[in-house]
């Protein structure tokens, strides 16, 4: 297996990960606070964050990966968005193995990255990645799962508990708030989506 290319400064990206043979990652409530509690610490100086939702076994984030200037004011020219997101998986993993005394790989390797090129792919993804919970049948209606951003951009007080989510800009790609909320009642067009969602990913 190729391994896969550093995070680009400047590039939406879809990132997800899952459990090694589809382990749950997140067994207990905590779990998600603290995973949220990490993502704030290792990706939020790299990385915009604009969608997420966090599965039992799995994740997804939308994502743009800072430039090189906002990541390090010394511009050294590290892959510093790679390296990141492992830091932030290892020490989830650490964590994890530690409380619930397993061992070994908790994620899959190499985490998925699959770049977002266009304003309508990106509002194609804010809709999947929303929608998941309710796809995947943890929920009836995907408004139901509480972690995933959605509530952040449909609630005017509701915010992260750890970081901030791009709402006015992620609001802006579905024209405002109204759009948002009624582009997310249209089913998603799997055939659409097909070149930025993994296989067989649940």
């Amino acid at each position: 297996m190729t391994s896969p290319s550093p995070l680009k400064p400047g590039v939406f990206y879809h990132i997800y990960n899952r459990g090694t043979n589809r382990e749950d990652i997140f067994v207990q409530e905590r779990n998600y606070r603290y995973f949220l509690q990490l993502y704030a610490k290792h990706i939020e100086p790299v990385a915009e964050t604009y969608a997420y939702c966090l599965l039992k076994n799995h994740f997804h984030v939308l994502v743009r990966i800072k430039d090189v200037e906002e990541q390090d004011p010394k511009g050294f020219q590290k892959p510093l968005g790679s390296i990141a997101f492992s830091n932030f998986f290892n020490a989830y993993a650490k964590s994890i193995n530690k409380a619930y005394g397993r061992t070994g790989s908790l994620f899959q390797h190499p985490f998925g990255r699959i770049p977002v090129l266009t304003q309508s792919y990106l509002i194609q993804l804010v809709r999947y990645i929303h929608l998941n919970p309710q796809k995947h049948g943890l929920v009836s209606d995907f408004r139901e799962w509480p972690y995933s951003s959605y509530p952040a951009f449909v609630e005017t007080l509701k915010v992260s508990e750890t970081f901030r989510v791009y709402r006015d800009e992620v609001l802006g790609w579905f024209d405002d708030a109204k759009g948002f909320v009624a582009a997310h009642q249209i089913p998603i067009d799997d055939q659409v989506l097909a070149p930025l969602t993994p296989e067989d990913f649940d």
